[in-house]
């Protein structure tokens, strides 16, 4: 199943997420149930981590490197991820999170030039569209 979710951030255009379950469905399940919250943003990179978040779940097909856009539940850190482009570790032409993520779906909107004025400690708003 799909789920729309929408990232506002203060001062930045909103984001827009496609959550699917197909590959992490217990991590898609549990991150509607918590919605909504807020955090606080991170960036690593061409990555966006927030701080901790509600959602406790292991690896759940966790997978290293990732797609441009993927959206992530990094287990370790329990911490949503967005990537849209190179992270510090990664070869080149990969985009290699620091260590496996559950994919739980893409970056609908907006393009890299927006995701890149966001600075750390930013607060982003999750909820349900």
């Amino acid at each position: 199943m799909k789920y729309n979710i929408q990232v506002k951030i203060p001062n930045i255009e909103n984001i827009t997420l496609e959550l699917d379950d197909f590959n992490s469905p217990n991590t898609v399940k549990q991150f509607i149930e918590k919605l909504p919250f807020t955090l606080s943003l991170n960036i690593w990179g061409d990555e966006i981590y927030t701080d901790e978040s509600p959602i406790s779940e292991s690896e759940e097909n966790a997978k290293s490197p990732v797609k441009l856009n993927d959206v992530a539940y990094w287990p370790q850190g329990k911490a949503i991820c967005l990537f849209y482009g190179p992270t510090p570790i990664g070869k080149k032409g990969e985009i290699t999170p620091y260590s496996p993520v559950n994919v739980i779906g893409k970056i609908i909107n907006p393009d890299k030039k927006i995701l890149s004025k966001i600075k750390d400690g930013q607060k982003a708003a999750f909820q349900l569209v």
